[in-house]
């Protein structure tokens, strides 16, 4: 808010504000901070020496911060026009620039405001009715009060900062209360999970001479789990080192596993597909019923960008090695609800559980729990695997469903409809849990509505921008 008082200043001088420039800077360094582990993973995974490791990291948070910097303009427009009410708009501003964040190029809606208040369980409950973008809002509209109090005195701005704080009482008091209640934890009938975790080394994955390690590995993690009760197995992100489908000699065994403990799997794994148009790659995930037979299969929808492909390659010749090393994956189109042994489920691929309408994708297809797997190694031991584990359990939270993770290295683990962590692995090391979910029909009022908040205050922001200057002096 420190950028909307500035620009109120310079408004109620007459000077064209600066909020675009300090939006940018605040942006900047918020968004280097909340990224700085694509440093470790271009240096590591990537081959970029340190310093253009840094340069690729300050690169994408200046490319970020530009949504800070428009909101921040926007901002100023809104006070220019309304003059201290005007900052009352800035959460509409906020939260019309993360959603375009989390659309424009592909989208990276990354750490987006609402998924601050992740473990703040009375507060995120907000995000049932609301989505992610409400919960933003509500954030942000106590910057903005907190903004209006500190440059003005008038009693009806007074008045409403005091609403403001009314509101979040409510928020949470409505959050306790449905948490206190906890319906959705004994709706439906009951499923016993297998959350395996391999711990693979990435340099390991698609060595031909460990892929029969790795295969016995899972293997042996899946048994673990099926003879403490496990009555579906869930397997990380790309688990197999090799095509599933395509090479049945070391898919038998899997195949055999649930056929002979007549257990659904769901399985990780790349797909190669070809045909007239060309050959084609897919990041997957395929569903085994308890006969050992294939069900059906999803092709990851959202790519990582610099991770499954590399967008305008020809233009980015300065990561010459990162991009060698990018697998060129196609993007899948539908999002399949799997479904074998009861069990029907929606699979979000490592970086798309960050992406609130995959989600509600699949719950309005008919998913009754739902399931992300991930390779995080690529992270290692920064702060990526809790901000990635932390954004899945939103999801849990407006969908009102069980989430349940598999990840190579962790963390692997199991959130309930209220975004609390049931049980969760540590990080690096080899695990096989097993945890009770309820597969529950029901949809919360967010799977219904959407991201509405977000699309009004998209108008609204636009309303703005397109509206002609008038200045008020309150």
């Amino acid at each position: 808010m420190a950028v909307a008082l500035d620009a109120t200043r310079s408004a109620a001088r007459g000077h064209r504000p600066r909020a675009f420039l300090l939006g940018w800077i605040a942006g900047i360094v918020h968004f280097a901070l909340t990224v700085s582990w694509v440093v470790e993973v271009m240096n590591l995974h990537g081959g970029l020496a340190v310093p253009l490791a840094w340069a690729v990291m300050l690169l994408l948070a200046s490319y970020l911060a530009l949504y800070p910097a428009l909101c921040a303009l926007l901002t100023a427009r809104a006070i220019r026009q309304f003059g201290v009410t005007g900052l009352w708009l800035a959460p509409v501003m906020w939260v019309a620039t993360e959603w375009l964040r989390g659309w424009v190029g592909g989208g990276f809606p990354w750490a987006l405001l609402g998924t601050s208040q992740a473990t703040v369980t009375p507060i995120i409950q907000l995000a049932s009715v609301t989505g992610v973008f409400g919960v933003s809002a509500l954030l942000a509209l106590v910057s903005a009060a907190a903004a209006v109090v500190a440059v003005t005195r008038r009693t009806p701005h007074q008045w409403a900062a005091a609403g403001v704080l009314a509101l979040v009482a409510v928020v949470a008091a409505g959050g306790m209360w449905r948490v206190a209640g906890a319906a959705l934890t004994t709706r439906g009938p009951v499923m016993k999970v297998g959350l395996v975790q391999g711990n693979v080394a990435q340099d390991q994955k698609w060595d031909p001479q460990y892929r029969q390690e790795i295969l016995d590995r899972y293997l042996r993690l899946s048994r673990q789990v099926i003879s403490v009760g496990a009555r579906f197995v869930v397997w990380p992100e790309a688990s197999t080192p090799f095509f599933f489908e395509a090479e049945s000699q070391y898919a038998a065994p899997v195949r055999a596993l649930a056929r002979e403990t007549r257990t659904p799997m769901l399985i990780g794994t790349d797909q190669y597909e070809a045909d007239a148009s060309g050959d084609r790659v897919y990041n997957s995930a395929l569903m085994l019923g308890p006969d050992g037979t294939s069900r059906g299969t999803y092709q990851k929808m959202q790519l990582v960008p610099f991770g499954e492909y590399v967008p305008l390659k020809s233009l980015l010749f300065f990561v010459g090695p990162l991009v060698e090393k990018v697998s060129d994956f196609a993007p899948g189109t539908v999002p399949v609800v799997l479904e074998a042994g009861g069990v029907r489920t929606g699979v979000a691929i490592c970086y798309e559980v960050v992406y609130p309408w995959i989600a509600r994708a699949f719950a309005a297809g008919g998913a009754e729990v739902l399931t992300t797997i991930t390779n995080d190694a690529w992270f290692g031991r920064s702060s990526a695997p809790y901000q990635h584990f932390e954004q899945a359990s939103v999801r849990a939270v407006e969908q009102g469903k069980y989430l349940v993770r598999a990840a190579n290295t962790g963390i692997s683990g199991v959130v309930d409809p209220y975004g609390r962590t049931v049980v969760a692995t540590p990080l690096f090391e080899e695990a096989a849990i097993t945890q009770d979910v309820r597969l529950i029909q029901s949809r919360t009022i967010y799977s219904y509505l959407g991201d509405l908040v977000a699309w009004l205050c998209a108008a609204a922001a636009g309303a703005v921008a397109l509206a002609g200057r008038r200045r008020h002096a309150a």
